[in-house]
């Protein structure tokens, strides 16, 4: 079975600690090249199993239109949103306490990558890289290692995929106020222990 990276909830993170968890997976790319995420082809589905009375049940949301662009320190910032997610489909009007949430940058994640190793891959190869993970949030900032794997599908348009099984621990998740009052809008009053997450995006040289 391989082994899981496991990302730890902290409280500043509010709900978009899955969000996080997946862009945490996305990368930077060459500073001298204006790469900008692909809104419409990048995304993050993470698995939540609703714990009842009856047994566990899977529900797979979604986190998309994930945007940022690559500064030239080479540091890709990506802002997190609740609109982004689909918890706004599925619960319709927020409540009036949490309506502004709708468009705050609840966190923004930021990821660095050494640009010599992404000019030397050709069209077609892949490589399996360790980026640094930033968190920021309310002036505070965390960093974890996590492993992508990068493909360069052609010369303008760099693909990124989760290089190993992450998944959040969904029991210190639901210990995040924010998070846990968002998976209660959800009708989730006990989740599994696990919350994988998978990351699907494409950067282009614009």
């Amino acid at each position: 079975m391989p082994s899981t990276n496991y990302l730890t909830p902290r409280p500043a993170r509010a709900l978009s600690l899955i969000a996080a968890a997946g862009a945490a997976l996305l990368l930077g790319s060459p500073a001298q090249a204006a790469w900008q995420l692909v809104p419409e082809q990048s995304r993050v589905e993470a698995t939540v199993v609703e714990i009842t009375p009856t047994g566990p049940v899977p529900h797979t949301h979604r986190v998309s239109q994930l945007q940022g662009t690559l500064g030239s320190d080479g540091t890709l910032r990506v802002p997190l949103r609740l609109r982004q997610t689909d918890i706004l489909d599925r619960v319709g009007q927020l409540p009036p306490l949490l309506s502004g949430l709708a468009d705050t940058t609840l966190t923004t994640v930021t990821i660095q990558l050494s640009p010599e190793r992404l000019d030397s891959l050709k069209v077609g190869e892949s490589m399996t890289e360790t980026v640094m993970l930033g968190v920021d949030n309310q002036g505070q900032h965390q960093q974890e290692p996590l492993k992508v794997r990068i493909t360069r599908e052609s010369k303008n348009i760099l693909h990124v995929r989760n290089a190993e099984r992450v998944a959040l621990d969904g029991n210190e998740l639901m210990q995040n106020q924010t998070a846990r009052t968002i998976l209660m809008l959800l009708g989730y009053e006990e989740i599994g222990d696990e919350v994988p997450v998978e990351l699907d995006a494409r950067l282009e040289d614009r």
